[in-house]
């Protein structure tokens, strides 16, 4: 086999650990985005200010599901240039 083809098992990896990396994503996202909306509901904000924490918390959700697919695809891409 050549050194710069991988092999059909290395592709399969990585298109679960991508997967993996965006299911994770979005769930993390959605989860944060899920406690923004509950503070809402909870402390029964004014609508200007529930606004403003559910914009917050769709913007912090985006924010950790980028950087929750960025750190695991990255140390994806660190164990495969390892060998393992």
């Amino acid at each position: 086999m050549d050194m710069g083809r991988e092999s059909r098992w290395e592709k399969d990896a990585m298109t679960v650990e991508i997967v993996f990396a965006l299911v994770t994503a979005a769930v993390l996202a959605a989860v944060v985005f899920a406690l923004a909306l509950t503070l809402t509901l909870v402390l029964d904000l004014s609508a200007a200010a529930s606004k403003g924490v559910r914009t917050g918390g769709a913007l912090v959700g985006g924010a950790v599901g980028v950087w929750r697919l960025v750190r695991v695809l990255c140390r994806f891409d660190a164990e495969r240039r390892k060998g393992h």
